[in-house]
């Protein structure tokens, strides 16, 4: 080969490499999204994922992150489309060490941004349910998924009884913490719902006060009310929303506190029991024990959302069926949240406005 025909020969091999290269990169570019959907897609349908029991949502910025109960472990999902979750797996953030006293059936995890800092809170115990209590993590990162958890304890009041579900509500400037606890020292399946006041976002102050049990028949089906969450209206009013029967029945359902304009959260007084669950199971759209709930808005905020866990058969109870779901939700003339009923898995719903197409 000659000198001529070597250069050329280069020049042409240096060109088809760059061509094919080109060709490669438009290729990984334009590759459909993992659930081979359209990006363009307006609706979605539930369930959101296949399993997830206690979903958790918080938003901050323009994200949203995710959390349910893994049982061994804390995961997140950082996202910017809760509609389209099953596309965003939960990465792991913390696990606990072996052989404590929280080492195991961690269930309920809540995360909150609070006094610029997050907070991580779950209950736990070293395998016997008896020894159940909440604990609380630490990350002063900006965002949650990064950074370091620092453990801060156990966050309970002197009594220290058994203790699921803690949530955090905000208000007048003060901080509260609300969970799911048993009376005495062993009342397994008797659940009623605690408040205590916060002295800062892992330590409380004093004792419990108990501001909810089951009395009316729709929620004695377990004897059980857990899962408070929290929900204000554009006026601020106060609603506790939270589950009540037992997970291991087809008739898990909300049910709803009100604080009364004015009220003093710590005194149950102040608060007025719904005598009818607010969100009950619809076996016409596979949903049995809708229940373990937590409330965000869409990215444009004009729209209020519902995410909550569910089975899509009867007689699941309690296990990793239940499955994550959302639907919106709208405010009746007097002021109060109306969840509707359950949207049957597989129709489709439209995204949250504002959601990135």
């Amino acid at each position: 080969m000659n000198n001529f025909k070597a250069k050329f020969y280069i020049y042409f091999l240096f060109l088809s490499l760059i061509v094919v290269s080109c060709k490669k990169e438009k290729e990984i570019i334009t590759t459909p999204n993992p659930d081979n959907q359209p990006l363009t897609t307006t609706t979605f349908t539930n369930p959101l994922l296949p399993s997830g029991p206690d979903p958790w949502v918080t938003q901050k910025d323009s994200f949203y992150y995710y959390t349910h109960t893994l049982g061994n472990r804390l995961g997140l999902a950082k996202t910017k489309t809760l509609s389209q979750l099953k596309n965003i797996p939960l990465s792991t953030v913390w696990t606990p060490p072996v052989a404590t006293n929280y080492s195991a059936n961690i269930w309920a995890p809540e995360l909150h941004y609070l006094a610029g800092k997050w907070y991580f809170y779950f209950a736990a115990d070293n395998s016997q349910d008896i020894n159940h209590r909440m604990y609380v993590l630490e990350n002063a990162a900006a965002d949650p998924t990064t950074g370091e958890w620092v453990f801060k304890g156990k966050i309970a009041d002197t009594s220290d009884k058994w203790a699921i579900d803690g949530t955090v509500l905000e208000h007048n400037g003060q901080m509260y913490f609300i969970w799911s606890g048993w009376r005495g020292e062993n009342d397994p399946g008797i659940q009623q719902l605690y408040i205590a006041r916060m002295t800062n976002p892992w330590t409380l102050a004093g004792e419990r006060v108990m501001l909810s049990e089951p009395v009316y028949s729709w929620e004695r089906n377990g004897l059980v009310n857990e899962g408070p969450q929290i929900l204000k209206n554009s006026s601020g009013r106060v609603f506790l929303v939270y589950s009540g029967s037992g997970c291991w029945t087809d008739d898990y359902a909300l049910g709803m506190l009100t604080l009364k304009e004015g009220g003093n959260p710590l005194i149950p007084a102040d608060w007025t029991k719904n005598p009818n669950p607010v969100f009950t199971k619809k076996p016409q759209s596979n949903a049995y024990g809708p229940g373990h709930n937590s409330f965000f808005k869409s990215p444009d905020g004009k729209e209020d959302w519902i995410i909550y866990h569910a089975n899509s058969s009867p007689g699941q109870g309690c296990s990793n069926m239940r499955n994550p779901r959302m639907q919106a939700f709208t405010w009746n003339s007097d002021g109060t949240p109306n969840f509707g009923e359950p949207v049957n898995i597989g129709s489709p719903i439209n995204r949250p406005g504002g959601e990135v197409k």
